[in-house]
């Protein structure tokens, strides 16, 4: 039996958004990290190169089925491309120009919203009052956990742009793939979304950058992290979600990132947790619920 036949253990399925938004708002760990020593193409064209020959590897050893058809792979390449290389690199690219973490987080916000916007008349899910209003609920959380970081003046219109093609890639890769992504197995669909991903990757960074990479401890620990934790980590639990569920209720998850990444900060990089920011939290949980809610 190969990867996309089987199923979840009852356990895992019910803990995977937790699971999911915990180990995907650890991506700012990389990012804090890492993007210091490597300019942010480069930094993604390794990670992503570092990801495809593993799992290719993985697939060959294991004997894991592959496509029988030019289409799936086609299908399964742009996902990889939208995903990992227009929304990572715009993200990745905003931090680098300097744009303020609560900026990014609040454009990352958006992401739910626009994906249930979209996901209606494009794949016919249809979401009731109690839903919609836990959408911007949701987005209301989100602005109270980022509100005192809010610093616009510290935000040019390029980083700007970056972090809209970011909710543009994210946004799109998920609405495709729960369209056209179809069931394959997870070792190869994977290889082929990171592949693609990296020869999309690689373009802008040999034409825009230097290719200098500071070998430094932490950013060794920023890239074994991003590829283990993030990139065969959170995606393939991210994968699992959308073959499961309405897109438009999995993006609804997103909604809790920026509180989850407020508390790691706190404890990890002792930034600081509001009184406002705690109660954004709960209400980012409330809109979920009201979201998720059968």
């Amino acid at each position: 039996m190969n990867g996309a036949d089987r199923s979840p253990a009852p356990v895992l399925v019910y803990a995977a958004p937790g699971f999911f938004v915990l180990l995907w708002s650890t991506g700012f760990i990389g990012a804090k990290l890492g993007l210091p020593y490597a300019e942010p193409f480069t930094f993604l064209s390794v990670r992503y190169a570092i990801v495809a020959l593993l799992l290719v590897t993985v697939s060959l050893v294991t004997r894991a089925p592959w496509p029988n058809s030019w289409a799936v792979v086609g299908h399964w390449a742009v996902i990889g491309i939208l995903i990992h290389g227009v929304n990572l690199g715009g993200v990745f690219s905003a931090i680098h120009l300097g744009l303020p973490a609560g900026i990014s987080a609040l454009f990352g916000g958006l992401q739910p919203l626009a994906t249930a916007v979209v996901a209606g008349p494009l794949l016919g899910e249809c979401m009731n009052r109690r839903q919609w209003a836990g959408l911007f609920v949701g987005l209301t959380g989100v602005v109270l956990v980022v509100a005192e970081k809010l610093d616009w003046s510290g935000a040019d219109w390029p980083a700007i742009v970056l972090s809209l093609v970011a909710l543009f890639g994210l946004t799109a890769g998920t609405l495709y793939q729960k369209r056209f992504g179809g069931a394959l197995d997870l070792r190869t669909n994977a290889t082929i979304q990171f592949t693609a991903a990296t020869v999309f990757i690689v373009v802008p960074a040999y034409f825009l950058e230097t290719g200098h990479i500071d070998w430094s401890g932490e950013f060794v620990f920023a890239l074994s992290w991003l590829v283990v934790v993030l990139s065969l980590g959170a995606i393939s639990l991210l994968y699992m979600l959308i073959r499961r569920g309405a897109v438009s209720k999995v993006a609804s998850v997103f909604y809790l990132v920026p509180p989850t990444t407020a508390v790691i900060a706190y404890f990890l990089f002792d930034e600081t947790l509001t009184p406002l920011a705690v109660a954004g939290m709960a209400v980012a949980v409330i809109g979920v619920a009201m979201v998720t809610r059968d």
